[in-house]
């Protein structure tokens, strides 16, 4: 029996990911090039809102740092995932060694979770700025910004830490993972033993996560309260409101996509219906938060433009 797990053990010093096995190769190239579109747009739409924030002195304000921070995460989370996808899509065989598989995991959900408490401090924001507009500047202070960005951050990135050192202690009877990238659900199935612990540690942060939920929830119900009651806060409402708000429902449903799909998933289900289930988190929000909130917040927008100008005129002379 030792011999055996030491067997297999070694077997797991990598995994082979099987979400491409039934695509054929023509697929495979136009997928390529949809994938390298889609990863160009996200990191030229962050990078430009990001670079847009630091240039302009005018947005150095609580709620664009909080979006600058939502933006580097999009960028912090594909880099986990696309450059090795178009990796795979050009090669023949897809291995991941079981160290990056790991890393994989860590940064992507890492990513995932950050999102969700960047999107609550956002939303703490909002109502500050239009429940409480007169004590808005004493609160959010510069200090309880970095703080605000530094729990945002850490919080999410040391409870992904506890539950990868839990994962990479198991002694695992498998090596294949039926995804286009490594998830901490699938490495779990693949354990040879028990693995109540490590669930029960899951649960506990996705309760965490459901609390962050919940408090945007209710920050937007006394945010349309206040709106109704003052209609002259409606306008600013709905202008720095409702970008937020379409971001946390496009998060939300794609993690719970992916969440209920990595634990209730049909076996039968189609793998291209699968693979789209598990990546869309992936593509969709880093892609549209920046589109969203550049087009809709009018200072973004004018001081995006008024860069954009600068630059062709300096070009042109």
């Amino acid at each position: 029996m030792r011999l055996y797990l030491r067997e297999a053990r070694g077997h797991c010093s990598s995994f082979t990911l099987l979400g491409l096995k039934d695509t054929t190769a023509k697929y495979r190239l136009m997928l390529f090039a949809l994938t390298l579109l889609c990863y160009t747009v996200i990191i030229l739409v962050n990078v430009a809102l990001i670079a847009t924030i630091i240039l302009e002195e005018k947005l150095h304000k609580p709620m664009y740092i909080f979006l600058c921070n939502l933006c580097f995460n999009s960028l912090y989370g594909t880099a986990a995932f696309h450059p090795k996808f178009l990796f795979d899509l050009l090669s023949g065989t897809q291995v991941i060694s079981y160290a990056s598989c790991l890393l994989q995991v860590y940064f992507i959900y890492s990513y995932a979770t950050t999102d969700f408490s960047i999107l609550a401090v956002m939303s703490y924001d909002r109502y500050l700025a239009i429940c409480r507009p007169l004590e808005y500047h004493s609160i959010m202070t510069k200090q309880r910004v970095i703080l605000l960005v530094c729990f945002s951050r850490l919080v999410p990135m040391i409870c992904q830490a506890v539950a990868m050192i839990m994962t990479a202690k198991l002694t695992l009877c498998g090596f294949q993972i039926d995804k286009l990238y490594c998830d901490n659900w699938s490495i779990l199935k693949l354990s040879c033993y028990s693995i109540m612990l490590n669930n029960i540690v899951g649960y506990i942060v996705i309760l965490l996560y459901t609390g962050h939920a919940l408090f945007v929830l209710c920050s937007y119900v006394q945010l349309v309260k206040f709106s109704l009651k003052y209609p002259q806060r409606r306008r600013k409402f709905l202008q720095t409101c409702a970008p937020h708000l379409i971001c946390l429902i496009n998060v939300l449903v794609t993690l719970l996509f992916d969440v209920m799909y990595a634990r209730y998933g049909s076996e039968s289900m189609p793998q291209s219906l699968k693979n789209f289930m598990a990546i869309q988190f992936l593509i969709i929000p880093p892609m549209l938060n920046p589109i969203l909130y550049g087009l809709n917040l009018t200072q973004v927008r004018n001081s995006c433009l008024r860069i954009c100008k600068c630059k062709k005129q300096m070009g042109g002379s």
